[in-house]
């Protein structure tokens, strides 16, 4: 999902402060059930199917009590007279065919959706995947990484389950109790009233406690991609939260999400779980009521012992569909706040749509204006105020100034991962706005300052994303980073693959970050405090290839250390969005302003 070289990855910026956690829309459950509806279409002939076969199956059931009903009084007839063995064998035949044709054909309606669920979650989860690439970076702002990931994962898979067991046994339920009902008034009209009388009671009391219970999963499901993203932030940050011994505060907010998702998931599940022994205390007592009311009836000569029988099982059949029935409204509750949660991502608002822009830039002479840029965030607080500037092609550009003066916003609306308020930014006189997005990020080499490596080899984290590159030219742009000794020292050199068991410091990362953009050969190259991670020897390695890196192309170099940049062609001085100062390094430092402050800032004594 992330593309460093393209852009489809989220830089070190400004973010607006104390936004993480995210903006939850009104809920309209009703909506999402019908946008998972509509979503499904693609299925519909294989969903068709598996219920039809799951209606069969249950037709099969049905008619097994009826048969057996025969069975019981052949065999009670012959108790008298002598059983005839040959009647009561073929009735005993037929059960098996009906009963095993049944099973088949539920296993079928199984497997069937079991493939279209596997299939439909794998829709989905490709449907986020390509969504979060066409997020603008506003979304990562004010959401946490965790909570998006929980979307992907958890509530994917609530969808998936649900589709996968609910609906061929909620069709066999519902078929089955229709039946059911239908088979017992034929049987007996005054059983049949006793067994659906005694088992509307179960009705009543799951309708109360769906309406209760729904709240409580809208709360599990948000609460579970709250502590999903708490925990993929304490873990990416865990060297942070020991350093500053942040343990026991991230273990309280730990426990008080924890807490919530406990409590909401009790309360969900308890109420859930009402539902089974309601309805089985309701079967047990249909068994009873059956059998006093068959035994009256039995005595007055009005019913045979064999519709006693068929009747236990008719009660069987009857209330476990309610039983089902409830099951499967539980999961569908689970699966409306998962379906909220998803279809809200889904219907988040996308980066502006760019097919109608023709203009492509390929031959990049690198020259770069901004006119009059105005930014922020939020439409009432303007970071970038009035920034302009001129830089001339293979110029090397230093942005310095305080932490918060705008300086890698700067970068980002250049790279056009913002949209600027007003004002225009222009690549060789042409405006951005009338370029693709991935057209300017073809421009640009970009070099962080958090370092970002794949699990993959050297070789495959140095050329990511570019191809025809040989093995020659890796070794070769490593050779000038002053990387390849330690490649070298590797158990398979350039094939060794990185992952969490590799030691590899915070540096040597850094210095592949940095070989993966001499690899790619753009016009412009942005340089983000690339240096800060590396010591000071390696540093001036760094800078010599670094100067090399930036002959004849135009560079964006944003410092905090200043005496990275003495030889800077333009020296951009930014305080609270706005230029203060620009020169080269003894022209400031002559003015004795705000860049000479800073400079001479980092060299006191």
């Amino acid at each position: 999902m992330r593309n460093e070289e393209k852009g489809n990855f989220r830089p070190r910026h400004m973010g607006p402060p104390g936004m993480h956690g995210g903006s939850e829309k009104a809920k309209d459950f009703k909506g999402s059930i019908v946008k998972l509806f509509n979503y499904a279409k693609p299925y519909f002939n294989s969903i068709i199917i598996a219920i039809i076969l799951s209606i069969i199956s249950a037709i099969f059931s049905i008619i097994g009590p009826d048969k057996i009903k025969d069975m019981t009084n052949e065999i009670a007839k012959g108790l008298m007279t002598g059983i005839n063995f040959d009647k009561v064998i073929t009735i005993a035949i037929f059960l098996s065919i009906i009963y095993l044709l049944s099973s088949v054909f539920n296993y079928l309606q199984g497997f069937i959706m079991a493939t279209v669920t596997n299939n439909f979650s794998k829709k989905l989860r490709n449907e986020i995947s390509v969504k979060i690439n066409k997020l603008p970076l506003r979304y990562f702002d004010n959401n946490s990484y965790g909570d998006i990931l929980s979307r992907v994962t958890n509530d994917v898979d609530t969808i998936g389950h649900t589709m996968n067991n609910s609906i061929g046994n909620l069709v066999n339920a519902v078929t089955l109790f229709v039946g059911v009902v239908i088979m017992m008034l034929i049987t007996n009209w005054i059983m049949a009233t006793t067994a659906i009388i005694s088992t509307f009671i179960g009705f009543f009391f799951m309708t109360i406690i769906l309406s209760k219970s729904q709240k409580y999963f809208d709360m599990q499901q948000n609460e579970l991609g709250r502590i999903n993203g708490h925990i993929e932030e304490i873990y990416s940050g865990h060297n942070v939260v020991k350093v500053y011994n942040g343990i026991n505060d991230s273990n309280k907010k730990f426990d008080e999400i924890n807490e919530k998702l406990y409590v909401s998931a009790k309360k969900s599940q308890f109420m859930s779980g009402l539902m089974q022994p309601i309805m089985s205390f309701i079967g047990n007592f249909g068994y009873v009521v059956v059998c006093i009311v068959g035994a009256m009836l039995v005595i007055n000569n009005s019913i045979t012992i064999g519709t006693i029988v068929a009747f236990m099982i008719y009660i069987r059949l009857f209330t476990h569909p309610l039983v089902t029935i409830a099951q499967a409204a539980t999961q569908l509750q689970s699966t409306a706040a998962a379906s909220e949660r998803v279809f809200t991502f889904l219907d988040e608002e996308e980066l502006s749509d760019e097919k109608n822009k023709q203009k492509t830039l390929t031959e990049v002479k690198g020259h770069v204006k901004f006119e009059h840029v105005k930014f922020g965030y939020n439409s009432d607080k303007v970071i970038i105020k009035d920034f302009s500037v001129n830089v001339k092609a293979g110029q090397k550009i230093a942005i310095v100034g305080p932490t918060g003066a705008g300086k890698t916003t700067l970068v980002n609306l250049l790279m056009k991962f913002y949209e600027i308020n007003s004002g225009d930014i222009k690549i060789d006189g042409v405006s951005i706005n009338d370029l693709t997005r991935e057209n300017i990020h073809d421009l640009f080499t970009m070099v962080l300052q958090d370092t970002w490596l794949f699990n993959g080899t050297i070789k495959e984290n140095i050329v990511y994303n570019k191809k025809g590159i040989t093995d020659e030219q890796i070794e070769e742009v490593c050779k000038i980073v002053g990387i390849d000794h330690f490649i070298r020292t590797l158990p398979d050199n350039y094939n060794t693959v990185i992952n969490d068991a590799e030691s590899i410091s915070v540096g040597q990362k850094q210095l592949l970050t940095i070989a993966r953009g001499m690899i790619k050969s753009s016009p412009l190259l942005i340089l983000d405090e690339a240096t800060s991670s590396v010591d000071t020897r390696t540093e001036e390695l760094v800078q010599k290839a670094m100067d090399k890196l930036t002959s004849g192309r135009t560079s964006f170099v944003i410092a905090h250390r200043l005496s990275t940049i003495k030889n800077a062609d333009l020296i951009l001085v930014m305080k609270d969005g706005d230029i203060v100062e620009q020169g080269n390094h003894k022209q400031l430092i002559e003015k004795n302003g705000f860049y000479a402050e800073l400079y001479n800032s980092q060299f006191q004594n």
